[in-house]
């Protein structure tokens, strides 16, 4: 569960427990979305009038192509997280770390934070492995299953000078 009553957040804190499903609503369009549930668990606790704090953790996982070879890699995402929930309006509200919300709601949801501090988290770009050799450049073959005999391109003539000035430097 990730929304909770605004009025009980004021008088107590509550052990958050809860998750983001990948189909939730809250995700955008061109969102690197998780391949399943975003675990959140932490506490959120009332920090000041009209203000809440959370503190805890996001875990779930992606899958992306290596930028290399593109081959699918699974990426597990963990990332500590703390985050302040202020009403929209409030002196915070120019503060990019802080989550606004509706002063008339009566419920707090926490899935447009969890989403952001997802996308803030979760990598970009992944690399199957470190020694990846990727893709030929002629056809194309994944060259770290087989070879191919292809002849390598000449290098546009252009960066000859950059070239010559790199290995001058070594």
């Amino acid at each position: 569960m990730l929304s909770f009553d605004i009025r009980s957040l004021e008088t107590r804190a509550v052990q958050v427990g809860g998750s983001l499903e990948p189909d939730d609503p809250v995700w955008e369009e061109g969102d690197t979305r998780p391949s399943g549930p975003v675990a959140v668990t932490g506490r959120l606790s009332s920090a000041g009038e009209g203000r809440f704090y959370f503190s805890g953790r996001i875990e779930g996982s992606l899958e992306l192509p290596c930028r290399l070879c593109l081959e699918d890699v699974t990426v597990t995402v963990q990332e500590e997280v703390h985050f302040l929930l202020a009403e929209t309006g409030a002196e915070e509200a120019d503060d990019p770390d802080v989550f606004l919300y509706d002063p008339s709601a009566r419920m707090l949801d926490l899935r447009a934070a969890v989403r952001e501090t997802w996308l803030l988290t979760a990598p970009a770009f992944v690399q199957c492995r470190e020694d990846c050799k990727g893709l030929c450049a002629v056809c194309g073959t994944n060259l770290n299953e087989s070879t191919c005999s292809c002849t390598p391109t000449k290098a546009d003539t252009r960066w000859d000078a950059l070239l010559k000035h790199q290995s001058d430097a070594h």
